[in-house]
């Protein structure tokens, strides 16, 4: 499986963005597919993940109620709505897919390439 993410940019405090994250390959329903970032001198963290074969949904308490992950099926994508962007947001935002629920990046098998979010306070 192969993932490239897009999207990401510069944004003002409070504005929106969209992240995509498409998928070449074949995705089984047992995968997770998640979104993690990571900020310049961090580890990567956990933001968002879903299940591949439902609609399960899991966000870290960062981001909860201002993101929203969702999923084209049919279109192998998987994005990432951030709302209420905040400066502490800015991070390179990259996708991976698991075999099971993790908020650990090490669990993760499968990345892209990585898209840049910058806020701006």
């Amino acid at each position: 499986v192969q993932l490239q993410a897009s999207g990401g940019g510069l944004v003002q405090a409070g504005g929106s963005l969209t992240l995509a994250c498409a998928a070449s390959g074949r995705l089984y329903s047992s995968y997770l597919v998640g979104w993690f970032r990571q900020a310049p001198g961090k580890e990567r963290e956990f933001v968002a993940a879903t299940r591949w074969s439902d609609s399960r949904s899991y966000y870290a308490d960062s981001v909860k109620g201002r993101f929203t992950i969702s999923k084209d099926k049919p279109k192998n994508m998987v994005y990432l709505q951030m709302n209420s962007l905040k400066p502490e947001d800015t991070a390179v935002y990259y996708c991976g897919i698991s075999f099971a629920y993790d908020t650990d990046y090490r669990a993760y098998k499968w990345w892209g390439q990585g898209t840049l979010v910058t806020v701006s306070s």
